[in-house]
């Protein structure tokens, strides 16, 4: 018979400043022998958090982007598996027994879904797409997308049944300060692609207008988040915003003083002066 996962897997987490969402991700960690926590310069209760579980093991890394951040980590994953998760994800009860149950077999990844929560509140649907968070450790990469990152996995990637919690706590400053170091490498990333090599979202967001009105009404009524009271207007508005600032980024850098006259290719805009593509990370 297959070994059981769950004894050689390590949950790696990455944290800044996540004391108001730790908590609820480590309790659904209690049986791993081995939390590796990354982190990167915390200032708040993170550490103190992390500290108070007999399991979890910090190690410390300054922050330059997420897929150097997570490939570090794996560096420090010693089992064969991990199981990669963001501070703001708990895993559900029903995949907690799942990762518990399963054995190993053809596939070298598992990826989830997720259920996306407003301050504890369960939304019907949301816009965020399932991931590959348990995987053999020697078999995946993480690469940089946008202000994102993603993980490339050398074998059959399947899906797990269950789902993940997404549910950040954080103060709403604080995403919105995040917005706009995002905004910047995402139209980084954007205006770096030829049209051709983005998927049709990116398109359209490097138009520069569509996207926020087309979020805001694919969020509020074809996820139903019209149906889930505050939380939902909160999280069809916090989305909205997200995509305004990108836009304004494009747009502004489409308007501002170019050092180059170089025609548009394939209905990219032009970039700005260098003073608008340096990324910079809090």
């Amino acid at each position: 018979m297959a070994d059981l996962i769950a004894p050689k897997a390590t949950p790696m987490i990455i944290t800044l400043n996540e004391a108001p969402n730790l908590a609820r991700c480590l309790d659904r960690l209690l049986w791993a022998q081995r939390i590796l926590i990354v982190d990167s310069g915390s200032s708040d209760e993170t550490l103190t958090i992390a500290r108070s579980y007999p399991q979890v093991d910090i190690v410390h890394r300054p922050f330059d982007d997420f897929a150097n951040q997570c490939n570090f980590g794996l560096t420090q994953v010693a089992t064969q598996w991990a199981l990669s998760l963001d501070a703001d994800y708990e895993l559900s009860a029903a995949l907690e027994q799942e990762i518990l149950s399963m054995r190993e077999g053809d596939a070298a990844g598992y990826s989830a879904a997720f259920i996306y929560r407003v301050h504890g509140r369960p939304l019907r649907g949301a816009l965020y797409p399932p991931r590959t968070v348990l995987y053999q450790a020697r078999r995946a990469v993480y690469r940089n997308e946008g202000h994102g990152h993603r993980i490339e996995v050398q074998g059959k990637v399947e899906r797990l049944d269950a789902s993940i919690f997404h549910d950040d706590r954080k103060p709403l400053s604080t995403w919105i300060d995040s917005q706009k170091r995002y905004a910047r490498q995402e139209a980084d990333y954007l205006l770096s692609k030829p049209l051709s090599a983005l998927n049709w979202p990116d398109r359209l967001r490097r138009m520069g207008w569509p996207a926020p009105l087309l979020v805001f009404l694919y969020a509020l009524l074809w996820k139903r988040c019209v149906l889930d009271g505050w939380q939902g207007w909160y999280y069809a508005l916090q989305r909205t915003a997200a995509e305004i600032v990108i836009a304004l980024e494009l747009i502004d850098r489409r308007l501002a003083p170019s050092t180059t006259e170089a025609p548009f290719e394939n209905g990219a805009l032009p970039l700005a002066g260098s003073r608008r593509t340096k990324c910079e990370v809090d």
